[in-house]
């Protein structure tokens, strides 16, 4: 093995590891393309055959001729004095196998050769970087801010650089050249020239995916995210379920001291979470996701994915948030269009209900942690909800799509 295969065999083994290209497609294309240069040198390539050893580099290149007496096309035809140069059993009308020198190609064919070698080198690391990145899909990766050009800001994801727009910015998210931030791949297409990557720093698969990435409970299984409603930026409701009776599901969320939890809100810069436990009984999954209000009762129609929520008169404006958000996330975690009532409004409308009054009014509503906890600050108490509730109120969320995902 002489040092031009060895060094063929280390180029195929830096390309493999360093691009992720199969050394077997590579082999295969040095193989195609010497028998596109023999065609080139002598306008037939239908009689050779290229073989590459595989492990030492070393190759050959024969053309098939045929034994004749009077050699009329010397690309195909072998005369028999010849032959049996080579060797001397060699009959007329005998196959022989005559191995050709890669360097009697001429310099056009030993180019084309070349080129096209070269650039299936570039269409495999396309085909390379399209599945590794297709298969993160609806996934989290970790890239490096590039540069901000207005609102788009340009993303390094190691091998291919992708731009986070806009509109897949969480507002009030501000980011600097270098600093490295998690995005959630939702697309990945092949334009030809390389993966097209779509990222978002908006979508809820991302607060999915953060939450798999540090609950050791949802890796095994143990607890499962049911459904995510989120307004990027602000807060997102997660409902979550556990398959195991001794584990509490919003605890394992929630981590020691909320360890697992801060870890999510501080990648979202400091967008709330509220974590609830799911239900298959929608009057009680309403209620939890209406967390943290109270709620006197609830009646739900499956059929026609509605419910009527009565709430004590003080916690009316707690229950729907300010601008509605609470109410508005709480009908998007739960799939039903979400009518909040106080008692006073129940009553005045001759809403029939039941509750357990030992239940509610027990002197838990009256608990300081409701006045004082981040949820019955200003940013939820306002003044213009001790009013009526506003009849618009239903318009404003129920057309938002469910973003919960499966």
């Amino acid at each position: 093995m002489n040092n031009k295969e060895i060094n063929l065999i280390e180029a195929l083994n830096v390309l493999e590891k360093e691009k992720d290209i199969s050394k077997e497609s590579l082999f295969e294309a040095i193989e195609s393309n010497l028998i596109v240069a023999y065609k080139n040198n002598f306008n037939k390539a239908d009689n050779v055959s290229v073989n590459i050893d595989r492990e030492t580099g070393e190759f050959h290149i024969y053309s098939q001729k045929t034994v004749v007496d009077e050699v009329k096309d010397p690309v195909t035809e072998i005369s028999l004095e010849e032959a049996r140069k080579m060797k001397g059993s060699y009959e007329l009308g005998d196959v022989v196998n005559v191995e050709i020198e890669s360097k009697d190609f001429s310099r056009i064919a030993t180019q084309s050769a070349k080129n096209g070698i070269l650039q299936k080198i570039r269409e495999e690391e396309r085909k390379s970087l399209f599945e590794k990145y297709n298969e993160k899909k609806n996934d989290i990766v970790t890239g490096i801010v590039q540069r901000i050009s207005g609102r788009n800001i340009s993303i390094n994801l190691g091998k291919v650089d992708t731009v986070l727009v806009e509109k897949e910015q969480a507002p009030g998210e501000y980011f600097r050249p270098t600093e490295r931030i998690k995005l959630y791949i939702t697309d990945v297409v092949d334009n030809g020239k390389g993966p097209r990557i779509t990222v978002s720093r908006t979508h809820p698969g991302l607060v999915k995916r953060l939450f798999e990435q540090e609950v050791a409970e949802i890796q095994d299984g143990t607890v499962e995210i049911k459904s995510i409603a989120r307004e990027a930026g602000s807060r997102t409701k997660m409902a979550v379920l556990s398959h195991d009776e001794d584990v509490d599901a919003v605890g394992a969320c929630v981590g020691m001291n909320g360890a697992r939890v801060n870890e999510v809100v501080d990648e979202l810069r400091n967008e709330k979470i509220d974590i609830v436990n799911w239900s298959d009984n929608p009057a009680i999954l309403i209620e939890n996701a209406l967390s943290p209000s109270k709620v006197v009762a609830v009646l739900a129609d499956p059929d026609n994915k509605e419910a009527l929520v009565v709430v004590p008169d003080f916690q009316l404006s707690l229950a729907i948030g300010k601008e509605g958000q609470n109410a508005r996330l709480a009908a998007k975690l739960t799939g039903f269009k979400i009518d909040i009532k106080s008692e006073s409004q129940a009553k005045q409308e001759g809403i029939q209900y039941v509750f357990n009054e030992e239940d509610y009014y027990d002197g838990e509503y009256y608990d300081d942690e409701y006045y004082d906890d981040e949820y019955y600050d200003d940013e939820y108490y306002d003044d213009e909800y001790d009013a009526e509730y506003d009849a618009e109120y239903d318009a404003e969320y129920d057309d938002e799509e469910d973003s919960s995902e499966e």
